[in-house]
């Protein structure tokens, strides 16, 4: 760590930035998606079930899919993050959008209220804990699935890993592994302790309920 602090830091404010680039581009398509489908069974069951499908799809083959389409480095680790991150956001926001009481709904048309206004007065604010808490599982997700881009030469701790896994029996090799796994487990908590910091503050609360 005293040796090498500059590459350690490097590595952190990249793995930070590739997943929060990641999660901000999946939280745009998830949660327009939900906007679009949370009324609309058919195809509300069909987005889940497509962001159900990518994320079954193991990290090393998305990444050496995407190797001739995008190359090496940071389009194709933001992808493939992207896309892993789409379930837990796309399902607590349709989840969150069809638990507001319909009542509530009624009552706010009857004010005068157009739908959209309701969708994103009323529901959007109602649904915000639960869509934070889809965020906030992606988060955690994508932190250690971040690592694995270092086969498509991306940033973050995952090159250390691989190095250290690269050269075992070296003299550096164990060393190599356990600063990049330290260095995710505390980014994870980082992270996590700041969706917590944004559940606790309470934002997107809805004015009129």
């Amino acid at each position: 760590m005293v040796k090498r602090w500059d590459d350690v830091l490097e590595m952190a404010l990249g793995h930070t930035g590739v997943v929060l680039v990641s999660l901000a581009a999946a939280a745009i398509i998830a949660i327009t998606l939900g906007l679009l489908s949370w009324n609309k069974s058919f195809f509300a069951s069909s987005s889940l079930a497509l962001a159900g499908i990518f994320l079954t799809i193991p990290a090393l083959a998305l990444l050496a899919f995407m190797i001739p389409i995008f190359g090496l480095g940071w389009v194709p680790t933001v992808v493939a993050l992207s896309v892993y991150s789409l379930l837990p956001i796309l399902r607590n926001t349709i989840v969150g959008l069809r638990s507001v009481p319909k009542q509530l709904m009624e009552a706010a048309r009857g004010m005068g209220m157009s739908k959209s206004q309701v969708l994103f007065q009323i529901q959007m604010p109602l649904a915000w804990p639960l869509i934070l808490s889809g965020l906030r599982v992606s988060a955690q997700l994508i932190v250690g699935v971040a690592t694995i881009a270092a086969y498509v030469a991306g940033p973050g701790f995952g090159t250390y890993i691989f190095r250290g896994l690269a050269s075992l029996g070296s003299v550096n090799a164990l060393n190599f592994a356990i600063i990049g796994t330290v260095g995710v487990v505390i980014l994870a908590l980082a992270i996590d302790g700041l969706f917590a910091l944004v559940a606790k503050m309470g934002l997107f609360r809805s004015n009129h309920v």
